[in-house]
């Protein structure tokens, strides 16, 4: 049999039509690209089903065994979507006896999907799905408006250009080209590289998860708000260590300096984290997962580690007191033998595990977390 696979990628048919992926089947794919045609007749989606409809039906008039069906993503288009994708795809291969795929697309994203498809089975072939629209300036002025009326699209463009003239502006109203110019470079750089990375979509997870958590009363939240003040402090203080080191000093001591101060925060910063997740996970489980002490010992492993080489670092390159470098080798020793605490205790607690019972002979109800 081959499959002939359409992609929503970013979920319109959930998030419009209300229909949940995948959809199996030509009548379900019709019925789905109707209902989604009525309620957006302008998605490009809707076209790129029928499409799909149309190559399946070829196929069958040449005497193949074809079957149809649509795979939908998420609206956070990147890793959460394209894990939706593979897991309903896994689900009708279960199902069915595939030998390959046909993929319909109606653009470049849904192509990034071709790896993911061509893992499970052979890929026969791409087909592109375009929408035929006025030549004209009008109807081009309309397609581009109504385009920009995309919240996605808004956000990806409108909102980064928008923060780009008001920093202009800025800079123009109290004269600073030279601290201004240098600053929006810095930010364009660090806003590729979150648009690349997909980091706003992370932090978005992030945020939708800590208003959760907050509205249920975790008592992760106030760790977390906790973790990020310790974070902070350890910014704020070793940028203060920074400044108050002899400026005679060469660059490499005041960074040695920043980080002395900042890494004890920042690992404190780390097992509080840490505690509070298992503090969640003791009140959820009634008991406190063993993986903990790992994570505690690794925490303080990494912080001796780290604050070691940095002043190895430091001795090693003039940039501090010679007299360190015994101390910090010692440290580095330790660190490493802590790592190696760590990694023990693993293994024990891993050979040491107790197999979870079945299901069937719990008839306790199921707590509820905090």
């Amino acid at each position: 049999m081959r499959l002939v696979v359409g992609v929503d990628r970013d979920d319109d048919l959930g998030r419009k039509a209300g229909i949940p992926g995948p959809v199996l089947g030509r009548q379900a794919v019709l019925d789905a690209a109707v209902k989604l045609g009525t309620a957006d007749p302008e998605d490009s989606d809707t076209n790129a089903m029928f499409a799909a409809v149309n190559l399946a039906d070829e196929l069958k008039q040449n005497g193949e065994d074809v079957e149809v069906v649509i795979l939908t993503g998420d609206g956070r288009v990147g890793t959460i979507s394209d894990r939706r994708v593979a897991s309903q795809l896994d689900q009708v291969l279960s199902r069915l006896t595939v030998e390959a795929f046909h993929l319909v697309s109606d653009g470049q994203e849904d192509e990034y999907l071709f790896p993911l498809l061509a893992s499970r089975r052979r890929v026969d072939s791409i087909r592109k799905v375009y929408v035929r629209q006025s030549a004209s300036l009008q109807g081009t002025y309309y397609t581009i408006v109504r385009a920009l009326k995309d919240q996605k699209l808004r956000t990806k463009t409108l909102l980064p250009l928008a923060g780009l003239f008001i920093f202009l502006s800025l800079i123009w109203y109290f004269q600073v080209w030279s601290y201004g110019l240098v600053a929006l470079s810095f930010l364009v750089g660090v806003y590729l590289l979150v648009w690349t990375f997909g980091v706003d979509d992370w932090l978005l997870s992030q945020a939708e998860g800590f208003g959760k958590d907050l509205r249920q009363g975790s008592i992760t939240v106030f760790f977390g708000v906790l973790t990020l003040a310790l974070v902070i402090f350890g910014v704020l203080l070793g940028s203060l260590a920074f400044q108050a080191d002899n400026p005679t000093r060469p660059f490499g001591s005041h960074m040695v300096a920043l980080l002395s101060v900042a890494l004890i925060w920042w690992v404190a910063a780390a097992v509080v984290w840490e505690t509070g997740w298992a503090l969640r996970y003791a009140l959820f489980r009634g008991r406190i997962p063993k993986s903990v002490w790992v994570a505690l010992v690794s925490f303080t492993a990494f912080g001796i580690e780290s604050y070691s080489l940095t002043y190895l670092a430091g001795a090693l390159l003039g940039w501090v007191d010679p007299s360190y470098l015994v101390i910090a080798l010692i440290g580095v020793g330790l660190g490493i033998a802590t790592g190696g605490l760590a990694g023990t205790l693993r293994q024990y607690f891993r050979a040491h595990a107790v197999p979870p019972a079945p299901a069937e002979a719990s008839t306790s109800p199921s707590p509820v977390g905090p």
